[in-house]
């Protein structure tokens, strides 16, 4: 690709904020951020595989930047998850909290500068709007809503901490990847011209089950199982598939219009959500991208994205194809190989510069574009995004599923039965 500068649509880099912020930090990947050498006081919500991960990528981010991270506290719902990130840590016993309110303990103390939020997607609302009352700057790990409720809580948190300087940056890791971001630099030049199609997938085996131990309440049965329940996770389209949504929300530079589709269970044994999707998300001015995915053993896998255009095609993060691309000029993104990575080292750059980033808005909306392909597979209707974010009279507005992320903290925990799904239309 030519690299000697940068030709952008004014139209598209306005309604891709977080793109243009994130491009700004980039470079800082290949020099010492300003401040280098600082040590950067860290708080672990969450520390199951996706947060003990996190922790390891914000350290490696930090030694990029010539910086340290110093993991101040650990909380999780159970006592034996902090144990591994506590003691590969060093956290004292007396930084280490557990239980439905652990958070708030974890919060309260004053020196932590960011916080990892890294618990089921059912919390993720409460807890960063607790973080950001508390002055945190936050990566929250995508997604960060199960139902409109939660998702338009984040956004609002969102505009505060934009209001007290704080940087958020999301689990949204294709969005901090070199070959993604080429490719969106590309198509916000017109490289494939107007895209008018395109299909998505996260076709994958299922993920774990626990047993119910003997005695177990509803409440941890539900925590350790958060990948089975929809109340939890927001169903796999959500929990998975949002990275898909996020990219296609990212290169078209808007969210659906609507969404219609059908899904199903068949060979989940467990919980209570759907084995697979299929949605048709209307994007407007004669846009259509197909979804689909599916968590089946023994199953044709597959992960990505591809989009067609009036004059060229392209994968999310791979080969395009475009007479154009030759006469535009598109940057080298100097990223970290692993982008779970990079978007620690953009949060950390960008706290160093004091030029805060904001990826709440972002997230939250392709969490409510999966939310809204959810919801019209469950119920066999179209629904529309004016539904889930305007319309106060819609029956899907006010949706919040319950047991909820306060009721963990009540006590008033009733888990959803096994093998019960919904079933759309008339018998």
């Amino acid at each position: 690709m030519n690299t000697s500068g940068i030709i952008t649509r004014r139209n598209f880099i306005k309604n891709t904020a977080l793109t243009g912020a994130v491009l700004s930090t980039l470079p800082l990947f290949n020099v010492r951020a300003q401040g280098a050498g600082r040590k950067f006081k860290v708080g672990v919500i969450g520390s199951g595989g996706r947060g003990s991960g996190a922790v390891d990528n914000i350290v490696e981010a930090a030694k990029s930047l010539g910086h340290e991270i110093e993991v101040l506290a650990v909380a999780d719902f159970f006592a034996a998850r902090t144990e591994k990130v506590a003691k590969k840590y060093n956290v004292p016993a007396a930084r280490v909290f557990a239980g439905a309110d652990a958070y708030q303990k974890l919060l309260a103390i004053k020196e932590i500068e960011i916080v990892i939020l890294a618990t089921p997607p059912a919390f993720r609302p409460v807890h960063f709007e607790a973080a950001v009352a508390a002055g945190k700057h936050c990566f929250i790990e995508k997604p960060v809503a199960v139902d409109p409720v939660g998702a338009r809580k984040v956004i609002a948190v969102g505009e505060i901490a934009k209001q007290k300087g704080l940087t958020v940056v999301a689990g949204t890791q294709r969005r901090h990847t070199g070959t993604y971001l080429r490719n969106q630099n590309a198509v916000s030049q017109g490289a494939i011209g107007k895209i008018t199609g395109g299909a998505i997938t996260w076709c994958t085996g299922t993920l774990w089950f626990k047993e119910r131990e003997a005695g177990e309440s509803d409440a941890s049965y539900m925590v350790r199982n958060w990948t089975s329940f929809t109340e939890m996770s927001g169903d796999h389209i959500v929990e998975q598939h949002v990275h898909q949504l996020d990219v296609t929300n990212w290169f078209l530079g808007r969210t659906p219009l609507s969404a219609v589709g059908f899904g199903g269970r068949a060979r989940r044994k467990t919980g209570n959500q759907f084995d697979f999707f299929s949605v048709d998300y209307n994007y407007g001015d004669d846009c259509r991208i197909h979804s689909m995915c599916r968590q089946i053993k023994g199953c044709y896998d597959n992960v990505g994205e591809f989009y067609i255009g009036t004059e060229g095609t392209t994968y999310g993060g791979g080969k395009m194809q475009s007479a154009k691309l030759a006469s535009l000029t598109i940057p080298e993104f100097k990223t970290h190989a692993n982008g779970q990575v990079q978007e620690h080292v953009d949060l950390l750059a960008a706290i160093a510069a004091n030029k805060p980033l904001n990826g709440a808005k972002d997230v939250a909306e392709s969490t409510l574009t999966a939310i809204m392909g959810r919801i019209a597979c469950y119920t066999g209707q179209q629904v529309r995004w004016s539904d889930l974010t305007t319309n106060t009279e819609s029956p899907w507005y006010n949706l919040t599923l319950k047991p909820a992320a306060l009721d963990f903290e009540s006590g008033e925990v009733v888990a959803p039965k096994d093998e019960v799904c919904p079933v759309p239309g008339l018998g």
